[in-house]
């Protein structure tokens, strides 16, 4: 096990630096940095003395040459803390990245434990019976889930919960955008979880929809197995085979598809964060992305690679405890 660790962990290292090489180079082209700090300080744009001072401050020399020596000056200073500043404003990156990553991680680990909680409860529910009343009504409720976008249940239950109910009973019963009221300091939980309940309820819908069809289908495939059928010959109870023989080995399937989704949930839930302006990492890559800014664009995608590179690590940890005939050495 500790042999497989280090080796990915090794593998992992080229890996990042090939990615965030291809990420570095798309965004120089994507975002034209020099540009944007032009347009973002248009006096010392007509100064070319210092334009040429940020261009090598900044490593962003032209040509296949001047890219790769740009990443590895980028890739130095990103290693040893020295971070370049915003182009807009010029404002320390790691400090808005980092209460940005902080208030993702838990939106998403709400959202996440709740919409695949509930979405493997209801897969269960709908396996063990298969073809039943519970079983279309389960798959009726995901094809609807499916079918309903985070952008259109977002707008649904901010204009029931804020405007109608405010005209209904003279206040919104929840609040729709933020993580705090206007000017509001401190750490208030009770207050917080109030601003996430809509939300989790958006990102909820379609994981719980999504993981209720998952669980389902690889119940059905493992409850029939030869395995199973042995264990009942032997008198075990049905529900000891369903909980401690089926359940464990149609978890493993799950577990790839978990480890993929938490690793892109630290990327940010960009609909759900523009939508509800929700102070996360996708509000923090909006605003970037809009404004062209990249020295907050790069840290970012390095956290999206770290994350689903790490994530895939401890799937495939998951996977020899859950199923013990795979063999990780």
């Amino acid at each position: 096990m500790l042999r497989f660790i280090l080796r990915r962990l090794l593998w992992a290292i080229p890996t990042l630096l090939f990615l965030t090489f291809v990420v570095y180079c798309a965004l120089r082209l994507a975002t034209n940095p020099l540009a944007s700090y032009a347009r973002s300080n248009p006096r010392i744009a007509k100064q070319p003395e210092k334009m040429q001072q940020y261009i090598e401050v900044n490593g962003l020399w032209e040509g296949p040459g001047g890219y790769v020596r740009g990443y590895f000056q980028w890739l130095g200073g990103f290693l040893t803390g020295d971070w370049q500043p915003s182009i807009k404003g010029s404002r320390p990156v790691w400090p808005n990245l980092k209460d940005a990553l902080i208030n993702t991680l838990r939106l998403g680990f709400v959202a996440s434990l709740f919409g695949i909680t509930v979405g493997l409860a209801l897969g269960v529910f709908a396996g063990l019976r298969p073809g039943k009343l519970r079983d279309s009504a389960v798959n009726t409720g995901a094809l609807i889930g499916f079918s309903i976008q985070p952008f259109i249940s977002a707008v649904i239950l901010q204009l029931f919960f804020s405007v109608q109910w405010a005209k209904w009973f003279g206040e919104p019963l929840l609040p729709t955008s933020g993580m705090y009221p206007p000017g509001h300091t401190g750490f208030d939980p009770i207050l917080m979880l109030k601003y996430m309940i809509l939300p989790v309820i958006v990102v909820s819908i379609q994981t719980i929809a999504a993981y209720s069809r998952y669980m389902r289908a690889s119940l059905l495939d493992v409850m029939n197995s030869d395995y199973l059928r042995t264990a009942r010959a032997k008198g075990i109870s049905e529900r000891r085979v369903v909980v401690r023989h089926a359940l464990r080995n149609a978890m493993v399937p799950i577990v790839t598809i978990a480890a993929l989704d938490m690793g892109f949930i630290v990327g940010g839930l960009i609909i759900s964060e523009g939508i509800f302006e929700y102070p996360g990492m996708g509000l923090f890559f909006l605003t970037a992305e809009g404004n062209g800014d990249f020295p907050e664009l790069m840290p970012w995608m390095v956290i999206i690679t770290a994350s689903v590179i790490l994530f895939n690590l401890l799937a495939d940890l998951a996977y020899a405890w859950l199923d013990p005939r795979i063999r990780l050495d």
